[in-house]
């Protein structure tokens, strides 16, 4: 519904914006060249104490702002950098970006940041858009295998960091979370606790992540003499998020195939299976037990606290611009570093030994 405003008396216009203060409108107020007035701006340690009292209280008198366009084009470098990444309303991004931006404020950088959406097509046009804005450097988390926009990307002088994802070839500097192993952790800690029909519930394989977290849980069910075949039950979300998951769960219960356990693909995917479970009148875990990945802060506190793999979410985003403004300092002379932290299974009430009622005997 659209909102009215109403006003009360007399109708008053709100000041026009006044003309934005310059450096030689500095320089006029404290009596100096306007030469002096960068110097304190950029090297303020060639001018006396004295006269940077008295530019630094012009500056203050008249709020003057530098125009940071008009210093990048005579620096020929900028202080933003872009990052795009699969969903910024996932709590897993949220806390990398904070890890991102926290680093890049300590080189006085600032961060801008995309969701790309899964889509292909999205994350293109951002790139083409924060190239356009002449940023230092893009973190991406890519929306599939494809990686020659961003080869392109640095062929143009754009320095580009994976982010969650490894680097194939090593061609870029990337920082993930060894995957794998952490779909592996997750299924076979179902495994040891008796379940032998497990479901995955994962996105798309074109993104790596999904692919890497599938790999890791088929590794662990074969390394427990299971056959893939009849242990294994795989569905594809339609996104990676609480509706995702609950759409999928509701596949998943339709069929013939009953499982005594769900691996997520991530903790969002998760609270939507466990959404979706609550409605079907299904107990966790004594009817099933699921496990998340990512470990978000909601992970712990949910009325059945969630087992998880845990990925070190702000660490990731630090490094990651650690490794963008190392790369971009030296523009083409960068030896490529791939960083791959290790992940974490966290058991909480979510996960529990197989019990003799399975989802085929649900009501």
């Amino acid at each position: 519904m659209a909102a009215t405003v109403q006003g009360v008396g007399r109708t008053s216009r709100a000041p026009a914006p006044t003309r934005r203060q310059s450096i030689r409108d500095v320089a006029e107020l404290a009596g100096v060249s306007v030469g002096t007035v960068s110097n304190v701006l950029n090297k303020p340690s060639l001018v006396a104490e004295e006269t940077r009292r008295k530019v630094e209280a012009a500056i203050a008198t008249l709020g003057f702002v530098r125009n940071g366009s008009a210093r990048q084009l005579r620096a020929g470098t900028s202080h933003a950098v872009g990052a795009i990444v699969l969903d910024i309303s996932n709590p897993f991004f949220t806390d990398v970006a904070r890890g991102i931006e926290d680093r890049l404020a300590e080189d006085d950088h600032i961060l801008i940041l995309a969701s790309s959406d899964e889509s292909p097509e999205r994350e293109r046009r951002y790139l083409r858009l924060l190239e356009e804005q002449g940023v230092r450097g893009v973190l991406v988390s890519p929306a599939e295998d494809d990686l020659s926009p961003f080869d392109q990307a640095r062929g143009r002088g754009t320095a580009v960091v994976l982010l969650d994802r490894t680097s194939p070839g090593a061609t870029m500097c990337s920082v993930a979370v060894d995957d794998v192993r952490g779909g592996e952790l997750a299924a076979a800690h179902l495994v040891s606790l008796g379940h032998r029909r497990i479901a995955l519930m994962n996105g798309s394989t074109k993104i790596r992540q999904c692919a890497d977290r599938r790999k890791g849980v088929r590794k662990a069910l074969r390394a427990a003499g299971l056959q893939i075949s009849s242990s294994l039950v795989e569905v594809t979300v339609s996104s990676l998020n609480a509706a995702g998951g609950e759409e999928g769960l509701n596949r998943l219960l339709d069929r013939s195939e009953p499982v005594t356990a769900v691996v997520c693909v991530n903790d969002l995917t998760a609270l939507g299976v466990l959404r979706g479970l609550r409605q079907r009148g299904l107990s966790v875990p004594d009817d099933v037990s699921v496990v998340g990945y990512d470990d978000v802060e909601f992970a712990a506190v949910l009325s059945t606290p969630l087992t998880s793999i845990r990925q070190p979410r702000y660490q990731i985003g630090r490094a990651a611009a650690d490794l963008l403004l190392a790369e971009a300092r030296v523009r083409g002379r960068h030896r490529h570093e791939q960083v791959l932290f290790q992940p974490e299974l966290v058991v909480r009430e979510s996960s529990g030994p197989i019990q003799a009622r399975d989802l085929g005997d649900a009501p």
